[in-house]
């Protein structure tokens, strides 16, 4: 079903008219910060990847045809935005992103953990995991992306996903299992 409000606030905005931008903001920003922050794993950090992610947005707005919602489509933008200025700034470090236990990556309540020490044993275990692997579990697990569009998404091939998401998977359970994350010194490098 065709949200005509929607679809009216988009028109305006490719008008230029601000209020509709604004509408659009208001209606989708909560979504945009979500899905960036889980990426991001920073709140600092997260609030820049959906400004950057709207200013694309509206920059593009004129690009947007309306074959799906302009809900998924913003969201999209968003995760393209992210993940392209989360590879840009570890290519500028030249170093592999690391998740050190500082973070507080991902939301530990959708996860299926019984207790809050659970909970939070395995929002450190996803901290602990490679940046690929995160990412891919994320976006398939939690955003419900196939392979062919975290393909895409990342620039990497279908079986480097399926394989990066096995491999999360394993490694996550390990981790969980092993409880090597429980403790966590955040003084120390690990």
């Amino acid at each position: 079903m065709v949200d005509v409000t929607e679809t009216l606030l988009v028109r305006r905005a490719r008008a230029g008219q601000l209020e509709a931008m604004q509408q659009l903001y208001e209606r989708h920003a909560s979504r945009v910060y979500t899905v960036v922050r889980r990426l991001a794993g920073d709140d600092e950090l997260a609030a820049d990847l959906a400004q950057d992610a709207w200013t694309s947005a509206f920059q593009k707005i004129r690009e947007f045809r309306g074959e799906a919602a302009f809900g998924t489509w913003v969201h999209r933008i968003a995760v393209n935005t992210a993940l392209t200025r989360l590879r840009q700034a570890a290519r500028r470090r030249n170093l592999e992103l690391s998740f050190d236990g500082r973070s507080t990556v991902g939301n530990p309540d959708r996860w299926p953990a019984t207790g809050a020490a659970e909970r939070l044993t395995v929002q450190r275990a996803l901290e602990l995991l490679p940046d690929g692997y995160r990412s891919v579990l994320w976006l398939h697990d939690v955003e419900g992306y196939t392979h062919e569009e975290i393909g895409a998404q990342l620039g990497i091939a279908v079986g480097t996903s399926k394989s990066q998401l096995a491999k999360a998977r394993a490694r996550l359970r390990a981790l969980v299992s092993e409880s090597r994350v429980e403790v966590v010194d955040h003084g120390a490098s690990q």
